[in-house]
């Protein structure tokens, strides 16, 4: 099939969630033998110069960028907030050049299947359907409300009230374009059954964001033992809000017990106040030039999330790796993982303590637990049976189509 990936950031390099989802399904629609075409927002925040993209990768795989500011402008913001019922987070990637480069693959080409990389590049499904008859899919990264209304139920003031309204328009955006895809691909099971619950009814696949099996090489040694690590994009609010509960409310206690235990925290964009953590237990180690050997040099994984939506990916990856994980009850949201046998879930300040003292003190209970997390993983989440799944789907439903 001839398929195009619409994107609001470049998928390369995979170096956070969502470039990662994207990724995996580029990567593995190629190697499957489809003619796959990428249009992505080339922003300054994930700017990617495609002649950096391998050249085996860019052989197989066309890359369309388009240069796109989306940096939040405050005007711009008050703006939105006084003017439009809008979200400012989707209005921002609504640019003319994007539209007019759309426009113009569109008149010059004819797709099978159209993937829009998340809610915010719904906006030119218009533009989508005058061009094309191809079967238009949207790839749910998120239940994108869902991230907001979290993150504001952990704030106060007017940030808490800022947020409340974000997520209310935010969710008016899903329910105003939930049935207006010819397909919905959400990443968990969970999120499926949540659109559902909001009333879409259109066709529905779960596709997960899975694992390279060749790329993710456990390392059961035990070198890394006994260390405590986190690693993700530090820019991310939901990382941020759970780094700093973990270092005010679980850290403290394990250090009285473990006082010569180390805590890694490594990510790009890290605020000042996450950097400034770095002192007598705690290293930052910034933006590592490799997240794999950067896991693999750590023995327990942290994912202390309060809020969010869709899956965590570098749960997937750490697991992959062997890596004994304690999260949260969100973190491991849409993951079907096993308390106590493949993962610890937390989410009390006293269970995330407990967990990580029970990985501490009995290697054997360390070491099982990484192996069955490797065994997981393995058996339900390889990217090319996973992307294999999806295009079988796409193929019964893309004649059906309007």
């Amino acid at each position: 099939m001839k398929i195009l990936q619409v994107c609001n950031k470049m998928p390369y390099p995979p170096k956070d969630g969502g470039a990662i989802a994207t990724w995996s399904m580029t990567r593995s629609f190629a190697d499957l033998g489809h003619d796959i075409t990428v249009l992505a927002m080339n922003t300054s925040k994930h700017y990617c110069d495609p002649h950096s993209i391998p050249a085996h990768h860019r052989e197989r795989i066309r890359f369309i960028p388009v240069y796109t500011n989306t940096r939040i402008r405050p005007l711009n913001a008050l703006a939105n907030l006084v003017f439009s019922r809008k979200p400012y987070n989707a209005q921002r990637f609504v640019t003319a050049a994007f539209k007019s480069r759309l426009e113009e693959l569109l008149r010059s080409e004819t797709f099978d299947v159209i993937q829009l990389e998340g809610l915010y590049l719904a906006p030119y499904l218009p533009v989508i359907r005058k061009h094309s008859e191809a079967l238009v899919s949207m790839r749910a990264h998120n239940i994108e409300h869902e991230i907001w209304q979290r993150t504001a139920a952990q704030c106060k003031g007017m940030k808490k009230r800022y947020l409340h309204d974000l997520a209310g328009r935010i969710r008016r955006m899903e329910y105003h374009f939930m049935n207006r895809f010819d397909a919905v691909v959400p990443i968990t099971l969970r999120d499926l059954n949540k659109l559902r619950d909001m009333g879409c009814h259109i066709p529905a696949h779960v596709a997960p964001t899975g694992i390279f099996p060749d790329a993710l090489k456990p390392d059961h040694s035990t070198r890394a033992y006994p260390s405590v690590f986190h690693i993700g994009a530090l820019d991310w609010g939901p990382n941020q809000e759970g780094i700093l509960w973990f270092v005010e409310k679980v850290w403290p206690e394990i250090t009285m017990q473990f006082p010569n235990l180390k805590f890694y925290i490594a990510g790009r964009n890290a605020p000042r106040w996450i950097r400034s953590l770095s002192g007598k237990n705690i290293r930052f180690a910034g933006e590592v030039e490799d997240a794999y050997d950067f896991m693999r040099s750590g023995a327990i994984m942290v994912v202390p999330l309060l809020s969010g939506s869709g899956m965590r990916i570098k749960i997937i990856e750490g697991m992959a790796l062997g890596k004994s994980i304690v999260t949260t009850s969100v973190g491991t949201e849409g993951i079907p993982t096993c308390n106590g046998k493949n993962i610890i879930i937390a989410d009390t300040p006293q269970e995330f303590t407990a967990g990580i003292r029970l990985l501490l003190e009995n290697f054997d209970t360390f070491e099982q637990m990484g192996q069955e997390a490797t065994r997981f993983i393995r058996d339900r989440f390889n990217n090319e049976k996973i992307s294999a799944s999806l295009l079988k789907f796409y193929e019964e439903n893309r004649y059906a189509v309007r």
